[in-house]
């Protein structure tokens, strides 16, 4: 059943001793606001949690599968969809070849899009019309095969002809990766990939921003040892000592606030359900209790507020009720180290007409 109410949410989460959302780019550190000292989690790891509790939570299944899954491949999906919905990519091309070349090929280990067919002792190159042809032709220069297999592949693979998608069957495809991803007709995910049948864009009806902590945050620096070593050679260089540096960092306490908000008309678009939106929240509220690690050992949701709109325009600018949340230390203390040192006001004076404050936590 599609959405018809418009959704406006704050959430509150914490961190002690760890790094919620280390920066690649600047050695893991904690990410922070240059100018103010403010921690900051962006909204793709938010996200990425959301996902991983998702997966968990319905092991990966339709309609509830993930499409930015780690280590996916995501051309694949989308050859699903066409392959499923009966739409043909393409004329595959089919080789005649002997049972050494065969075998040889099979040593080389083929790339996605290759394979090799048996029948009565008959052996034929088959080469899928979809291929991505690129990733062919840089796996031949990978693998460097013999000059005869090598010409072989090579004119196999023009001999396959790829064909471009219907704006009609575009339109199927969109809509099938819609209803078997949780998190494309959530979140939203561009689809013209140009190794994939072209699936278009999808507009999420869930938006995340960027958490950000209510004070400025200190990132500390820990130096770390651990008692062995990778290599022989590093055991020779430290004569046996075996021990191997490294640096750790932490903020000793955050509490960080992200807005986030749903929009019914964009839920009506992508089949986004009462149903998803009660485990996106229901996510939320666990999301860390599933996440963690050395890292994140102490990282917990505190507060999940959702502003109810009585219809889909809704009834009241997110800002202004974005402003009524007011989350603050409490008086006598210095420097937060637990979320009991904070205080979470609400101002329910005046409430706007059609809007309703459901409390999902804290």
């Amino acid at each position: 059943m599609s959405l018809n109410h418009r959704y406006d949410f704050v959430l509150l989460f914490d961190v002690k001793d760890g790094n919620p959302n280390g920066d690649p780019d600047a050695g893991n550190l904690p990410r922070m606001d240059a100018e103010t000292g403010h921690g900051l989690v962006t909204d793709v790891s938010l996200k990425r949690k959301v996902r991983n509790y998702v997966a968990l939570a319905k092991n990966y299944d339709r309609p509830h599968d993930i499409y930015v899954r780690e280590r996916a491949v995501l051309g694949r999906s989308h050859v699903e969809a066409f392959e499923t919905l009966g739409i043909s990519l393409g004329t595959e091309a089919r080789v005649a070849i002997s049972s050494s070349d065969a075998e040889s090929l099979n040593e080389l280990g083929l790339v996605e899009g290759l394979t090799i067919e048996e029948d009565d002792d008959k052996f034929e190159l088959v080469i899928a019309g979809d291929v991505d042809k690129k990733s062919a032709q840089n796996w031949i220069k990978e693998v460097k095969p013999a000059a005869k297999l090598k010409k072989l592949l090579t004119d196999a693979l023009k001999q396959s002809k790829g064909r471009k998608p219907t704006q009609v069957e575009s339109d199927g495809g969109r809509k099938w990766l819609c209803d078997n991803f949780f998190d494309i007709r959530t979140f939203g995910a561009v689809l013209s990939l140009k190794s994939a049948p072209n699936c278009g864009q999808v507009r999420g009806p869930v938006q995340l921003t960027f958490g950000r902590s209510v004070d400025p945050i200190i990132a500390s620096e820990h130096s770390i040892t651990r008692m062995a070593v990778a290599t022989e050679a590093e055991a020779e260089k430290q004569s046996g000592d075996n021990r191997t540096m490294g640096r750790k960092h932490t903020v000793p306490y955050g509490l960080y606030r992200a807005h986030g908000f749903v929009s019914a008309f964009l839920a009506n678009q992508t089949g986004f359900s009462d149903s998803d939106l009660e485990l996106f929240f229901k996510s939320l509220e666990d999301m860390f209790e599933h996440d963690r690690s050395a890292a994140r050992g102490q990282m917990a949701t505190r507060a999940l507020l959702v502003f109810e709109h009585a219809t889909p325009l809704g009834n009241a600018h997110a800002h202004a009720l974005f402003d009524r949340i007011n989350v603050h230390r409490k008086p006598g203390i210095e420097v937060a180290r637990d979320f009991n040192d904070y205080e979470v006001s609400i101002n329910e004076g005046d409430f706007p007409a059609g809007v309703k404050l459901i409390r999902r936590l804290g």
